[in-house]
């Protein structure tokens, strides 16, 4: 007969693709009886349960045993919280000034030129290179993330607690996860404040390497709120080399620098197309990123050509870094996400995280 522990062992294997822990950590393990173990979801409806039931019975399939999917009662719910949120009181700011999370505001000051497309590319290209990584879809009347991503799966709810989807490894939250893809949102400033805190304070996010955020384009409550909720962050400023895009795209660096972040630096997207002979044409013209990082007095860290596999990519939920990582436009963003990788943090009078 299987002894407990030997079922214990073998469903250590089993990871829980919303909280990206083994379910034996995760007190999701019940009871052995005969030959079924039982499994428990943090909530009846978790939408990860077809997912976690077969990897539990490929991982018990040669102990002769056979999964039973429970749920958890409200006390074990709540130890669940507790374990998670490792100490700290209920919505609270996870990302304050003693955060080891290195935090990215991906920014521009007008729409259209490509931001949220390259913040998917680096948070999945950062995953890649083995991160932990999270991303907030903060644009909060023109989300695209779920999109860019291929993201269908709604976040688990744990009672106050909300747990984000995972999509290649990222960590993701956005409001089109919360309403009908044909809808559109109309909200007043304190909606939209409490939307940012709900995504930073309710949001489980555990301990990431890094938070990239996808800006709304503008200066306007959203970016206000994030600025003063994250003292940490740094802002990353998305231009086109068209000087118009340039001029705008001041506005984003400036207010980070008012709300006290400082630029890591400026991305330049769609920087020329090119042909097949090699030679590059310079559709949106040339010069606009390097205007935006002199006046911020910061550098330049690339350009990213105009391409047809990354426009398809997000259109596809593919992202190109994965999909086609040869491509010119996801080698140049592969190059920015490790320079982002290498920024250090200051970790003078902090307590690091211990797992």
């Amino acid at each position: 007969m299987t002894s407990r522990d030997e079922a214990l062992a073998a469903l250590a294997r089993v990871i829980d693709p919303e909280l990206r822990r083994p379910i034996t950590e995760l007190g999701m393990v019940g009871d052995l009886t005969g030959s079924t173990i039982d499994i428990k979801l943090t909530i009846p409806t978790c939408p990860a349960a077809k997912q976690i039931e077969a990897a539990a019975n490929l991982a018990v399939e040669s102990l002769g045993l056979t999964v039973n999917l429970t749920a958890m009662n409200q006390d074990e719910r709540d130890a669940l919280k507790l374990q998670l949120r490792a100490g700290r009181a209920p919505r609270t700011n996870p990302f304050d000034e003693n955060s080891v999370t290195r935090i990215f505001l991906v920014g521009s000051g007008k729409g259209g030129v490509g931001k949220s497309t390259l913040t998917a590319n680096l948070a999945v290209a950062l995953a890649d290179q083995g991160f932990s990584v999270g991303l907030i879809d903060a644009d909060i009347f023109g989300y695209s993330i779920p999109g860019q991503l291929g993201i269908t799966d709604k976040p688990t709810q744990l009672d106050e607690m909300i747990l984000p989807p995972v999509a290649f490894g990222v960590k993701v939250i956005s409001i089109g996860m919360f309403v009908d893809g044909s809808q559109a949102v109309a909200w007043r400033g304190p909606m939209l404040h409490r939307t940012v805190e709900q995504f930073l304070k309710d949001v489980f996010w555990g301990q990431l390497d890094f938070l990239l955020i996808d800006m709304p384009p503008g200066t306007g409550d959203v970016a206000i709120s994030l600025g003063q909720n994250l003292p940490t962050a740094k802002s990353l400023v998305i231009t086109t080399p068209q000087t118009a895009a340039a001029e705008v795209a001041l506005r984003s660096g400036a207010l980070g620098l008012q709300t006290g972040q400082s630029v890591f630096g400026v991305i330049e997207n769609m920087s020329w197309l090119e042909n097949q002979d090699g030679s590059r044409l310079e559709i949106f013209g040339s010069g606009g990123g390097e205007a935006v990082a002199k006046h911020l007095e910061t550098s330049l860290l690339g350009q990213v050509p105009i391409s047809v596999s990354l426009r398809e990519g997000s259109d596809q939920g593919k992202p190109v870094v994965l999909e086609n990582p040869v491509d010119p436009a996801a080698v140049a963003i592969q190059s920015l996400a490790k320079k982002m990788a290498e920024v250090k943090l200051d970790l003078k009078g902090k307590t690091l995280p211990m797992a």
